[in-house]
């Protein structure tokens, strides 16, 4: 039950449950002097929970990168420094996922290109969905947080128990057919601020292809792998007809409020981490926007699992995303 701190089956680390099916608080965690058992027992935690939340962890930049990298290969932020942004951090590992901005170090300004980009992520989605090798865990840490009761939290969703649970029919549908999901970021910065980004054509925009039903292969769980990057539905190589239709059920059943759960920001130091084969997650809004800081960066670890590169061929252009700047008329 959430909230009970469970015994089993770990040795070096205490889980206490944040939802019924998922997300949980780790505490005993030694990450000045990580030992290998309690890594694995971290591995663990993560494939049966797919969030799990360390408090006041004392981890910097380059101790978040290096632990980060014990999960495996990391993305990093180059192809993203387009229309003259600059990296705010000595890490290209690390990605701003805060509201300052990186010329100035003040608060971002509301009405920014960036600003209307980072609305995207406040819609369900899994990160790196919209790669050809997409992401297996994220890690996030606060490095400066609002004053309490100014919201700034991180919403999920579990989209493993959505599976179990899906309607017969759709159950029924997902098996039977070899859907490919198309995901783009274009997608969702547009569904984020549809009037700022009105002039973009997303369909000139890449798009790489990831199955919708696939098996979490840590826990041989199945999962939904959608959300808000997901921008049309194929078999065979071709758009099927209901494609949106059914796109819009999918993210609406995984998200439904029985499948969610909100961590709560407490102080700088606080980690994340989150498996994007088995969860999906948003940003949350707040009267902080705006007004106070909100200092959050993120690792991305690439997945090296046999889905990972989805219906992707391995030699292809990975390209960003220019969030300083407004698209022009197409």
């Amino acid at each position: 039950m959430p909230g009970l701190i469970q015994e089993s089956p770990f040795k070096t680390i205490t889980v206490k449950e944040l939802h019924p099916t998922f997300a949980a608080e780790v505490s005993g965690v030694n990450f000045q002097d990580l030992s290998e058992e309690q890594f694995q027992e971290i591995l663990a935690a993560m494939a049966k929970y797919g969030v799990c939340v360390f408090r006041n962890t004392g981890l910097d930049d380059e101790a978040h990168v290096k632990f980060s990298e014990r999960f495996g290969e990391l993305d990093n932020i180059r192809r993203y420094l387009m229309g003259g942004r600059k990296p705010r951090y000595e890490y290209y590992e690390l990605f701003d996922a805060g509201n300052i901005d990186g010329e100035s170090n003040t608060i971002l300004d509301p009405e920014s290109a960036r600003a209307h980009s980072n609305r995207g992520n406040g819609l369900f989605h899994a990160d790196s969905s919209f790669n050809p090798r997409r992401a297996s865990f994220s890690l996030l840490r606060a490095c400066e947080l609002p004053p309490p009761g100014n919201g700034g939290n991180t919403d999920f969703a579990d989209s493993r128990a959505a599976f179990d649970e899906l309607p017969a029919d759709l159950r029924a549908e997902l098996l039977a057919h070899d859907y490919v999901g198309a995901h783009s970021m274009a997608h969702s910065r547009k569904l984020g601020s549809p009037d700022f980004f009105r002039d973009m054509d997303v369909c000139a925009t890449p798009m790489f292809r990831h199955r919708v039903a696939q098996r979490h292969e840590p826990s041989g769980r199945m999962n939904l792998f959608v959300g808000a990057h997901l921008h049309h539905i194929e078999e065979g190589g071709k758009e099927i007809a209901h494609s949106w239709d059914l796109i819009q059920r999918l993210n609406q059943h995984a998200t439904q409020k029985k499948y969610t759960t909100t961590v709560q920001w407490d102080s700088p130091g606080d980690l994340v981490i989150w498996d994007n084969r088995a969860v999906l997650h948003r940003a949350g809004g707040g009267t902080f926007e705006g007004k106070y800081r909100r200092d959050l960066r993120r690792t991305t670890v690439h997945d090296d699992s046999p889905t990972a590169w989805g219906c992707n061929a391995k030699d292809v252009a990975w390209t960003g995303f220019d969030t300083n700047t407004k698209p022009q008329t197409v």
